[in-house]
């Protein structure tokens, strides 16, 4: 039995086959950066143009590369959110006209919950319960697993996004787009401890990160020691900023391990590409004893392949989809944090 899955929350635009033994028969990525790169970050408007001009033959090249007809489809499942509003809507609507002519159920995946499952593509025989942490230019979101689809959430981002200070801190200083990538390039010869971050701490000792501190203390710091695209202080500075967001995010991770008393750790989203967060991350894992996955890069970025992995979990679980196309996008996260 085969899903076709598509992925449209932001600005790329992926369709993916994914078998029911969770086999990824193909998983095609159209990026946007090109588009957006002059802007430093992403255009909503842009980006749900462009998507309604590569959807069709995304959807084409993933289904010629699985050597899958529509017809041998069993199901669809499309991003329902959170994301921007205009990209899931062509994602969704474009689902939801396919499964209306073919007659077959269609699923509504939520995005942050399809990281995690990202996951399990690779690792499938992770324990419960599960410490999942999602890092992403959106998204920053602490999760714990007790079971299979039991996503409670801990702690989310209260300001900027993890990956976005990164983007907004390479935007300042004219490194280019995305800034996450092109940071840990420039500053992977730098010394991590050249200068120095305060790590932000929540008032009310909640599991939930900010960035906006750690932004606003790079420009100081960028200000204050004369940092240039060009200068001899750049490496030093963005291996002590990406350092910063690093211990940022762990620390609320080994935080929640204390409380929750998790059996695996997952680190998962766009950011999770850093290799200086996934080598500290896999360390605060062994320390601890823990299992640990990380999904390869190429799944860490939005990716239709989540989408499809989510997708036939909850088949499984569900045992009977309903053909229904009541199908709404939501631009936001759902759910609030669980209080331990």
């Amino acid at each position: 039995m085969n899903v076709l899955a598509i992925e449209t929350s932001c600005d790329e635009t992926s369709a993916a086959v994914v078998r029911d033994d969770l086999a990824v028969l193909s998983n095609i990525v159209l990026s946007q950066d090109e588009i957006h790169a002059p802007f430093g970050g992403v255009v909503p408007e842009l980006a749900s143009r462009q998507h309604l001009k590569s959807i069709g033959p995304v959807v084409r090249e993933s289904l010629a590369t699985a050597g899958v007809s529509l017809e041998a489809l069993d199901y669809y499942a499309v991003t329902q959110g959170p994301g921007l509003i205009g990209s899931l809507l062509v994602g969704l609507c474009f689902a939801k006209g396919l499964a209306y002519y073919h007659q077959k159920p269609v699923l509504g995946i939520d995005h942050i919950q399809a990281h995690i499952e990202s996951a399990f593509l690779e690792n499938p025989g992770l324990a419960f319960p599960i410490l999942a942490l999602v890092v992403s230019g959106g998204h920053t979101s602490l999760f714990i697993l007790k079971r299979k689809l039991r996503y409670q959430l801990l702690g989310r981002t209260r300001d900027d996004a993890a990956g976005e200070a990164l983007d907004k801190i390479a935007k300042f200083l004219d490194l280019g787009y995305p800034g996450g990538p092109v940071i840990q390039k420039l500053g992977a010869a730098g010394d991590p401890g050249r200068f120095e971050f305060a790590v932000p701490r929540m008032s009310d000792r909640s599991l939930d990160f900010s960035f906006s501190g750690l932004k606003t203390a790079a420009l100081r710091i960028i200000r204050g020691n004369g940092i240039v695209k060009d200068g001899p202080r750049l490496a030093d500075f963005l291996a002590s900023f990406e350092n910063a967001i690093s211990r940022a995010l762990l620390r609320n991770v080994a935080r929640a391990a204390e409380k929750v008393k998790p059996k695996s750790l997952i680190l998962c989203g766009g950011v999770a590409r850093n290799k200086r967060l996934r080598a500290a991350f896999e360390n605060l894992a062994v320390e601890r004893g823990l299992q640990h996955a990380i999904p390869s890069p190429k799944l860490c970025t939005d990716n239709a392949a989540m989408v499809g992995a989510l997708a036939w979990a909850q088949v499984k679980t569900l045992k009977k989809v309903p053909l229904s196309l009541d199908l709404d996008a939501y631009p936001r996260q759902k759910g609030s944090n669980l209080h331990i």
